[in-house]
């Protein structure tokens, strides 16, 4: 587990505060709850993604959203986010079932400030939008599997054997999110990674009014 940990924990800027780890880990009901709820939402965002710049003809895409590039490598796309799709909806399936086990009520939650504050960091134009996208969908799923870690050591042994489970596919999630972040950009996205990062780990670092599994610091 430390191999597959070690490039997450190079690639995030900072680690998850102890004060979200104390508070996450006396709030488990609701924690499961919007984990189920991201899982959700990043079978939808790979979808969108494909949508918008893969899974409609050319001159659709173009006729349709001009500011949208025409893309060269979709296949490679398609694959990569299709497979995420299946692997989140069997996540989100079995987080449901892991609460349905325990009497938890599957309910909504207002979202995180998270993904909110990372996509109002992404820039407009493209090329450079559909690049920070993917930036941020690898910060996105590396904070997922850094926490997982980082809980398995205070919840029960079913949890932790499902968090485990869970990491080797987070870790691959963020992987291939920076790599076709590289396969469409038309500059070395260091920069872009560095300026994400920082925002990423500001949202993380700071007074965050509600508890969820992206959340900062408990106001």
């Amino acid at each position: 587990m430390s191999a597959l940990l070690e490039p997450i924990h190079r690639f995030l800027h900072c680690p998850t505060p102890q004060a979200w780890l104390t508070a996450a880990v006396a709030d488990p009901a609701l924690l499961l709850i919007d984990h189920c709820n991201c899982e959700l939402k990043a079978a939808q965002t790979a979808v969108r993604l494909m949508r918008r710049y893969d899974a409609v003809p050319e001159q659709a895409l173009l006729a349709n959203r001009p500011q949208a590039p025409v893309l060269t490598g979709k296949s490679e796309m398609v694959d990569k986010l299709f497979l995420l799709v299946r692997e989140e909806l069997h996540h989100f399936e079995q987080v449901l079932a892991i609460m349905q086990a325990r009497g938890i009520h599957y309910g909504a939650v207002s979202a995180s400030r998270y993904a909110t504050g990372l996509l109002a960091k992404a820039r407009k134009r493209e090329p450079e939008a559909l690049v920070d996208r993917l930036i941020i969908g690898a910060y996105i799923e590396a904070r997922s599997c850094e926490r997982f870690a980082a809980l398995m050591p205070h919840v029960d042994e079913e949890l932790a054997r499902f968090y485990h489970s869970l990491l080797r596919s987070e870790a691959r999630h963020y992987q291939d999110y920076l790599a076709l972040a590289e396969q469409f950009s038309e500059a070395p996205i260091a920069p872009r990674v560095r300026v994400l990062g920082k925002a990423e780990a500001a949202l993380i670092t700071s007074p965050d009014p509600q508890l969820r599994f992206h959340s900062g610091v408990p106001a």
